[in-house]
């Protein structure tokens, strides 16, 4: 049997620098990417920019081909993805990293370095030195473009966070006054690139063990999620981007907020409230939490108060949180709970802390069930951390009330609901 890598892929100018090449991106933009490819009415391809190398990136051992498998109880669809031409890691090969700004096709830079990477860290400048945070090696990229008079670019970070890309406009010209940048490179960063808000939703669960999916190939790195899939784009739809022509569920619209309240609130946030619970409790995936009575009811009581909270319709919240449920128990979707408590305290920030304090302002008393997710996840951060820079060892010692008292790590002081969170052991015990 012939292997994916020896596929001969179509030539195709490269037109979009992605920066993150983790399985929701090659899930989500990069099978949108191709299937406006093979529509016929796109013909571009993405470079990967890569900021923590771990080694060779493991797609380059295909020749950067991939299948992308979606799937429920009842349909299956296979797609070749063909369209990631390269890969660069910026740190160890930054010149090249910047020389992408320079390629006369390119018109697009789309992201998704999670919630903590949309952030402002304040850096000196270094010429030729790869700066570390996502927005500051974004900054010399359009800075390199700038200087070589090349065009704007649509910019759209696909982060789940607030005004996304308010936000990371915002960083982009913080740096460069911070570097003594010219006036004329932030007048042109905000008369000719667009940066738009933009909300994305659909469950990719990652790799699966070689064999689980018939194909007439031998691929690796199959990649699989669900078929729903959505992107909400603040903005007048711009043309370099025919998502719709294509039948991709895209949706131009005057503000991404009321779309995105709905889905962090709910979607991520049932995700975010159940997961360090999950952790603790050894349960592997999303779908054996659904199976497990006491998470399933945990996560139910979650999304009650989540919808308690919100200032939305609640018939059409709860239509939504039934839909979530089904989506969560689609038996093909392996979601490891391990790759989602990745970050886990900078999700429960973005995700479920505004659900805690605006049901407390709507109802004068705390959620239970989120308050307990808060007990979990103080758990389970001093079991594991967060994958980040949160490491067990820095939690050891500290009382419940310090760690809630940490405004570098909630970016406020939580110890109001230290009394209640207190009152929850760990699971294990």
């Amino acid at each position: 049997m012939t292997h994916i890598r020896d596929r001969k892929k179509p030539e195709r100018p490269i037109r979009i620098i992605q920066f993150g090449g983790g399985v929701f991106l090659r899930g989500f933009w990069d099978w949108m990417i191709q299937k406006i490819n093979d529509a016929g009415v796109y013909n571009g391809n993405v470079v990967i920019v890569r900021s923590k190398t771990r080694g060779q990136d493991p797609l380059a051992a295909q020749n950067y081909n991939y299948t992308q498998v979606l799937r429920d109880g009842a349909h299956q669809e296979k797609t070749w993805i063909n369209v990631i031409a390269d890969s660069v890691p910026a740190e160890e090969r930054y010149e090249e990293f910047l020389a992408l700004a320079d390629i006369p096709t390119v018109e697009m830079v789309v992201s998704n370095t999670t919630e903590a990477g949309l952030v402002y860290e304040k850096c000196s400048r270094t010429v030729g030195k790869c700066p570390a945070s996502y927005p500051a090696k974004l900054t010399e990229l359009l800075y390199r473009r700038y200087q070589k008079n090349g065009n704007g670019l649509l910019i759209l970070p696909l982060e789940l966070i607030e005004n996304n890309g308010n936000t990371l406009r915002s960083i982009v010209l913080q740096h460069a006054k911070d570097w003594g940048l010219e006036q004329d490179f932030a007048d042109w960063v905000n008369e000719k690139c667009s940066f738009r808000n933009t909300l994305v939703d659909r469950i990719v669960s990652g790799l699966v063990p070689a064999g689980e999916v018939d194909l007439p190939y031998v691929d690796d790195m199959v990649n699989t999620g669900e078929y729903f899939h959505l992107l909400v784009i603040d903005g007048k739809e711009d043309p370099r981007l025919p998502l719709a022509r294509a039948g991709i569920n895209v949706k131009w619209v005057e503000s991404v907020a009321p779309y995105r309240t709905i889905k962090v609130r709910i979607l991520n946030g049932a995700h975010t409230s159940m997961i360090p619970y999950a952790r603790l409790l050894g349960v592997e995936t999303v779908g054996e939490c659904l199976r497990h009575p006491v998470l399933r009811s945990h996560l139910e009581a979650c999304l009650e108060e989540i919808i308690a909270s919100l200032s939305v319709d609640k018939d059409e919240a709860r239509a939504y949180a039934r839909e979530v449920l089904e989506r969560f128990a689609n038996p093909f979707i392996h979601h490891r709970t391990a790759a989602i408590a990745l970050h886990s305290a900078d999700k429960f920030v973005v995700r479920v802390l505004p659900s805690i304090e605006e049901y407390r302002q709507k109802l004068g008393k705390n959620p239970d069930r989120l308050l307990f997710s808060l007990a979990m996840l103080l758990f389970y951060l001093k079991t594991e951390g967060d994958g980040d820079a949160l490491c067990p060892e820095a939690l050891q010692g500290k009382t419940v009330a310090a760690l809630l008292a940490d405004t570098a790590l909630w970016g406020r002081d939580l110890s109001q609901y230290a009394g209640e969170v207190e009152r929850y052991a760990d699971p294990r015990a």
